[in-house]
């Protein structure tokens, strides 16, 4: 997707302030919940996902300690993630 980078960042920043919708494109889209209460916006076949806090992961760690996390997902690819507004794509590895 292109500007994938620009409207993560415009989803991270709505999410973490507590926002109900992001707009993108002049489109609202709603942030959405899941029971667990972890927030997250579907979009052209993405997905933007708060991490978890209660996860036992380095990620999970780093969120109970304040760190704002959130990822891309494509399926169940992680295509990049956005911590404390820094946005990283996720190279592929090769094996």
């Amino acid at each position: 997707m292109e500007d994938l980078k620009e409207k993560g960042l415009k989803i991270y920043n709505a999410m973490f302030q507590g926002g109900k919708n992001v707009e993108i494109d002049e489109i609202e889209y709603p942030i959405k919940k899941f029971s667990s209460g972890i927030k997250y916006v579907d979009l052209f076949g993405y997905r933007f996902i708060e991490q978890n806090r209660n996860k036992k992961s380095e990620w999970g760690k780093k969120a109970r300690e304040g760190h704002k996390i959130m990822w891309v997902i494509k399926g169940r690819r992680y295509i990049s993630q956005i911590i404390d507004g820094e946005y990283t794509e996720l190279k592929k590895k090769s094996a």
